[in-house]
C-alpha cells in the first residue's frame, strides 16, 4: 500500500469515499455493471485501508488517549458499516433486477432498509459499545406500539411486497381491481396507481388489491376481450337473432379471428331475451372503437333481418313498406326521394341471394347495376404487390358499383361475400332518370365514390422503410470490405 495511505489513513478514507461517489455519478444508470464493480472495489480498498492501519470495525477505535484521532476513527468505523450495507444493497438490487426486473423495486427497498437497520445496530454494538440487548428490547416494545398504530399501513406495505414478488400485474398492464379498471402507472409502498379510461387516477391500497378479485386484461399479451349485451323481443326466434348477430361480428374487422368471436343467449324473460356478443382485439385502445362499431353493425344486421331492438310488435316490423323500399330508406343515398318516387324505384329492384365466398364484383368489372346489400357481410380487397389487401367490410344498406353507374369506369377492387346474404340490384337505365331529376342523389354518390377512391389510394401507399442504424464498427467493416475488393 502506498506510504501516503498507510501514514494518513484517517484522511485517505474520506477521500476514497469521495472517489466512490464521483465514480457512481460519472458512470450513470447506463452502465450498471461498471457501477457495481466500482463500488465493490472501492469498498474493498476502504476495508483494506482500515485494517492495514489497525482500525477494526468489530472493535472500538484504537486511540483512546488521542481524542481527535479516536473520534475520527470512530466515525470512519461507523461509515464502514454503512458503506458495507450500501454495497450489499447495491449487489442485491442488481441481482433482483436481473431476476424479476424493475417490478421488484419495492422488495429491494424493504430489504435495503432491513440491511441498514442491522448495520446501524452492529455499529452501535461493536464500535460505540452500547448495550445492544437493552436497545433491542426497547426497540421491540416500540415496534409493537408502532405496529398496532400503523396496522393498516403495514398491511399495505407487506401486501405490496407480496404483489411485487408474485407479480399478478406489472407496470403498463391493464387490470381491474374490485371493479376499478385502468392501466398500472405506479406501484409504491402503500398503493397501486391506475389511470382509468376516463383519464382519472385511481389509488388502490395494496391490501385491497391483494384481497380483491383481480383481472389482468393484458395477459396473455396482445389479446383484450370485450363483450356487449343486447335485449331483443321474446317473440324473435333465437336462431334468427343469433345468425344476424354473427353476421355483425363478421363485419367488424377490428376483432381477431382467433379466438373466434361468439354469440350466446345470456338470459331469457317475458320482457326480453338478452344476447351477449364476445370477441377479442389486439390492443387496449381498439376496444372502444370495436364496441361502438359492433353496436352499429348489430343494429343494421338486426334491422336487415326484420328484428327490432326492445320491440313488442310482430315480425316483420315494417308492415306498410316492402323490403326493397325499407332498404332504400336505410341506405341514406335516396333521402331526397319522395314517397311515391321511392315506391316506384323499389318496384324495379330485384333481390339476388349469394353464398359465402361468391364474388359480387371482380377487379376490373364495370357494373351497369347499383348493388344494395340487404343482408350479409361483404369484404373489399385490393391487389397489392402480388397479394390482396383487405380495405374494409360492408353490411346492410351499403352500395356497390357506383363507379360504373356514375362514370362507366371499372373499380380496382374485388367484392367477396364473407357470409350468406342477399343484394338488391338497381339497373343503371332505371336509376339514370332518377339521378338527373334528383341532383342530390348524384352528388351523394359522387362524394361516396371520391371517399372510397382516396381511402384506397391511401391504403396502397408504400410506407417508407426505416434505414437501419449502423454503428462505427459496422461502417468500418463495410469500408474495409470495399477496400479489399478494390
Amino acid at each position: 500500500m502506498p506510504a501516503l495511505l498507510s501514514q494518513h489513513p484517517l484522511f485517505a478514507a474520506p477521500a476514497l469515499l469521495l472517489i466512490d461517489l464521483l465514480l457512481w455519478r460519472l458512470l450513470g444508470m447506463a452502465h450498471p455493471h461498471w457501477r457495481l464493480t466500482a463500488r465493490v472495489l472501492c469498498f474493498l480498498l476502504f476495508s483494506l485501508l482500515l485494517f492495514n492501519a489497525g482500525i477494526n470495525p468489530l472493535r472500538a477505535a484504537p486511540w483512546p488517549e488521542d481524542l481527535p484521532s479516536h473520534m475520527v476513527a470512530t466515525g470512519v468505523q461507523i461509515i464502514w458499516w454503512l458503506f458495507a450495507a450500501r454495497c450489499l444493497t447495491v449487489v442485491l438490487g442488481f441481482l433482483l433486477v436481473q431476476r424479476v426486473g424493475h417490478a421488484g423495486r419495492l422488495l429491494q427497498d424493504v430489504v435495503g432498509a432491513l440491511i441498514f437497520l442491522i448495520a446501524s445496530i452492529a455499529a452501535a454494538g461493536y464500535v460505540l459499545e452500547l448495550p445492544v440487548k437493552g436497545l433491542l428490547a426497547t426497540s421491540g416494545v416500540v415496534a409493537i406500539v408502532l405496529g398496532l398504530a400503523l396496522q393498516s399501513t403495514l398491511s399495505d406495505v407487506f401486501s405490496g411486497i407480496v404483489l411485487n414478488t408474485t407479480k399478478p400485474y406489472q407496470l403498463d398492464d391493464w387490470i381491474s381491481i374490485d371493479g376499478i379498471e385502468g392501466r398500472v402507472t405506479e406501484i409504491d409502498w402503500r398503493s397501486t396507481y391506475l389511470q382509468t379510461a376516463q383519464g382519472t387516477l385511481a389509488v388502490v391500497p395494496n391490501s385491497l388489491a391483494a384481497k380483491a378479485k383481480l383481472l389482468n386484461l393484458s395477459r396473455p399479451a396482445n389479446l383484450y376481450g370485450l363483450s356487449l349485451s343486447l335485449t331483443l323481443s321474446p317473440r324473435v326466434r333465437p336462431r334468427k337473432a343469433i345468425e344476424a348477430l354473427e353476421r355483425a361480428l363478421g363485419g367488424c374487422r377490428t376483432l381477431l379471428a382467433s379466438p373466434a368471436p361468439t354469440v350466446s343467449v345470456r338470459k331469457s324473460s317475458p320482457e326480453g331475451v338478452e344476447y351477449e356478443l364476445s370477441g377479442f382485439v389486439a390492443a387496449m385502445g381498439e376496444k372502444r372503437e370495436a364496441r361502438n362499431q359492433l353496436y352499429d353493425l348489430a343494429f343494421r344486421h338486426l334491422q336487415a333481418a326484420g328484428i327490432e331492438l326492445l320491440s313488442d310488435v310482430d315480425i316483420p316490423a315494417r308492415e306498410h313498406a316492402s323490403r326493397a323500399r325499407a332498404l332504400l330508406v336505410r341506405s341514406g343515398l335516396f333521402d331526397a326521394l319522395a314517397d311515391a318516387e321511392r315506391d316506384e324505384l323499389a318496384a324495379t329492384m330485384q333481390r339476388q341471394p349469394f353464398k359465402s365466398g361468391d364474388v359480387l364484383l371482380a377487379v376490373g368489372d364495370v357494373s351497369d347495376q347499383l348493388l344494395i346489400i340487404d343482408t350479409g357481410v361483404v369484404s373489399v380487397t385490393l391487389p397489392h404487390g402480388g397479394q390482396t389487401l383487405e380495405a374494409g367490410r360492408m353490411g346492410p344498406g351499403e352500395v356497390i358499383g357506383e363507379a360504373g353507374v356514375l362514370t362507366g369506369s371499372a373499380w380496382q377492387a374485388q367484392f367477396t361475400a364473407l357470409s350468406d346474404g342477399a343484394v338488391y340490384r338497381l339497373d343503371k337505365a332505371v336509376l339514370g332518370p332518377c339521378l338527373e331529376a334528383r341532383q342530390e342523389i348524384a352528388e351523394a354518390m359522387t362524394r361516396l365514390l371520391d371517399f372510397r377512391q382516396k381511402a384506397s389510394a391511401a391504403l396502397l401507399v408504400e410506407q417508407p422503410v426505416a434505414a437501419p442504424q449502423r454503428g462505427l464498427v459496422a461502417w468500418l467493416k463495410q469500408y474495409a470490405g470495399r477496400r479489399y475488393k478494390t
